[in-house]
């Protein structure tokens, strides 16, 4: 009699690869949490590989780390989201990035897509949403949560699509938006990583470039144009 065949083992799924990159430890727990209980559905898993809590740890961690996904938040000490964003997209074979913001206004997606994001999903928006985009991003396709969707649409719609903010350097438009929330010069280059000196020659740059006097009027250009929440 002929022995039975064993089964041939099949391998697990490896699963997408990502990494979560947001300066809140227990931001990055609850997210990791959320994307591994995601139940089988036929897809590939998710698998968080690899944390950072600023751009300047993911860029030194990518030459020994293999990713399919990079989840970035914008606001982050040092090097900021949007300059992180810019520096990874100018790197051969650099994984797709999903943005993964509290931003809601319009000018924060559209520089994020313009520098290279394949996706935004708003941190307001339902949790299912996340494992959602990650799965669109990894395939090539561009994905955007309801509200970002809508409010670029309505931006595009209104005429506003093109803000006084277009001719901010990444780096400007981070000093800009943490000077309209009212942080002081010391606040932000502690914030940042930078000297008082270099943010205060950031915020002459953004004065002039605006044809603004001082912070209570950057302070209401960007009320007027939705960058901060009044």
């Amino acid at each position: 009699m002929t022995p039975p065949v064993p089964p041939v083992p099949t391998a697990e799924p490896a699963g997408l690869r990502i990494a979560l990159v947001d300066d809140h430890a227990v931001v990055r727990m609850g997210f990791r949490m959320l994307l591994e209980a995601q139940p089988p559905d036929g897809r590939p898993p998710l698998r968080v590989v690899a944390e950072a809590d600023d751009g300047e740890t993911l860029l030194r961690l990518l030459p020994t780390t293999v990713l399919d996904v990079v989840v970035l938040d914008l606001s982050m000490p040092g090097l900021g989201g949007l300059e992180t964003l810019r520096r990874l997209r100018a790197r051969d074979g650099a994984p797709p990035v999903l943005v993964l913001s509290a931003h809601e206004d319009s000018a924060h997606p559209r520089r994020a897509l313009n520098a290279g994001a394949q996706g935004y999903l708003s941190k307001r928006a339902a949790p299912e949403t996340l494992p959602e985009a990650i799965h669109a991003v990894a395939a090539g396709r561009r994905y955007l949560d309801a509200q970002t969707a809508q409010t670029l649409a309505l931006a595009q719609l209104d005429g506003s699509a093109a803000s006084p903010f277009d001719v901010l350097s990444e780096r400007e438009f981070e000093v800009f938006t943490r000077l309209a929330r009212g942080a002081s010069v010391h606040d932000i280059a502690t914030a940042l990583k930078l000297s008082s000196s270099t943010v205060g020659t950031h915020l002459y740059n953004i004065k002039q470039k605006l044809a603004a006097s001082n912070q209570a009027e950057l302070t209401l250009l960007a009320l007027r144009w939705g960058v901060i929440a009044p």
